[in-house]
C-alpha cells in the first residue's frame, strides 16, 4: 500500500507510522487523516504487535493544517462536523486497537497533533520537544480527545491552565506532571521507542490488548463494575495460548515465547 502524506513499514512485528508532510509540520489534512486510518486497519491485518508513532523533520504534529481553508470565503464553518468525520473516528482507532501504541514525539506537538500523541498507550518525548493546546489562540476548545486525557494525566487545575492559556509545556516538564511516559535525548528518541516496542511486540499482545480496555474502562467504572469486567477479561486471558506458555515457561525455568494468541 503506497501513501502520500506518511510513510508505513512493517518489520519483525512491529509496524512504524510516520507522519511525513515535513514542510508543514506534519499538520493534519483530510488526505492525511484518511491515510493515518487505512495504515491503522494495515496493522491490525498484518497482525502488527506493536506500533510506533513518530513524525518527518523538526515536528511530531502541528495540529489542523489551517491554511488548507479559507475562513473568510467559506464564512461559517461547522468545525464539529469535521470532528466527527475525521478526527473523533482517528482517536477511536488509535485507542481500540489491539496492540501497544508508542508515540514517538520529536519536536511540536500542537493542538490536535499533541492531543494524538496523548492518545497513544505510551509517550517517548524528545528532550526538544514540547506540546501546545494551542485551540485557544484562535478562540476553539481542545478537541481530539485533549478535554479526555489531560484532566485524567496531569489534574484538572493543570489541564486547565494549559487550555485556558495555550502555553507550551517542554517535555522534561511533562515527563514530570505525568503527561508523557519519559524525556529522553533527542539522538536517542527513535532507538529508546523502537527498543520499548520491539520488547512489547514480544510480550502476550492478546493480554496487553485487553489491558488497554481495561485501563480505559477504570476511568468511567465504578469499583464494582470494574472487578466484574476484570473478571470478564481475565477469563479471556486465560483461554489463550500464551497464558499456558507462561505457565508451563515458568515451571520450567525458561524464557517464555508468546505469539499473541
Amino acid at each position: 500500500m503506497s501513501f502520500e502524506t506518511i510513510l508505513f513499514e512493517l518489520t519483525d512485528d512491529v509496524a512504524v507510522l510516520t507522519l511525513n508532510r515535513p514542510d508543514k509540520l506534519n499538520a493534519f489534512s483530510i488526505d492525511m487523516h484518511k491515510e493515518i486510518r487505512a495504515a491503522l486497519k494495515q496493522t491490525v491485518k498484518d497482525k502488527a504487535r506493536a506500533l510506533v508513532i513518530t513524525g518527518a523533520g523538526r515536528a511530531f504534529c502541528a495540529g489542523a493544517d489551517l491554511g488548507a481553508r479559507d475562513v473568510k470565503a467559506e464564512g461559517e464553518m461547522d468545525l464539529g462536523a469535521l470532528l466527527e468525520k475525521y478526527y473523533n473516528p482517528l482517536i477511536l482507532s488509535l485507542k481500540d486497537l489491539p496492540m501497544p501504541v508508542i508515540g514517538a514525539v520529536n519536536g511540536v506537538a500542537a493542538g490536535a497533533g499533541a492531543n494524538f500523541a496523548l492518545a497513544c498507550d505510551l509517550v517517548f518525548a524528545a528532550r526538544s520537544a514540547s506540546f501546545i493546546q494551542a485551540f485557544i489562540k484562535i478562540g476553539l476548545v481542545p478537541d481530539a480527545g485533549g478535554s479526555f486525557h489531560l484532566p485524567r494525566l496531569i489534574g484538572m487545575q493543570r489541564a486547565m491552565a494549559l487550555a485556558m492559556t495555550g502555553d507550551k509545556l517542554d517535555a522534561e516538564t511533562a515527563e514530570q506532571w505525568g503527561m508523557i511516559y519519559q524525556c529522553v535525548d533527542d539522538d536517542t528518541l527513535m532507538d529508546t521507542a523502537m527498543d520499548c516496542a520491539r520488547h512489547l511486540a514480544t510480550q502476550p499482545t492478546r493480554s496487553i490488548g485487553l489491558i488497554k480496555r481495561l485501563m480505559t474502562a477504570s476511568l468511567g467504572n465504578d469499583l464494582n463494575t470494574q472487578l466484574e469486567l476484570e473478571r470478564q477479561m481475565q477469563r479471556v486471558a486465560g483461554l489463550g495460548t500464551d497464558y499456558r506458555e507462561g505457565v508451563q515457561a515458568f515451571l520450567e525455568k525458561r524464557a517464555p515465547k508468546f505469539t499473541g494468541t
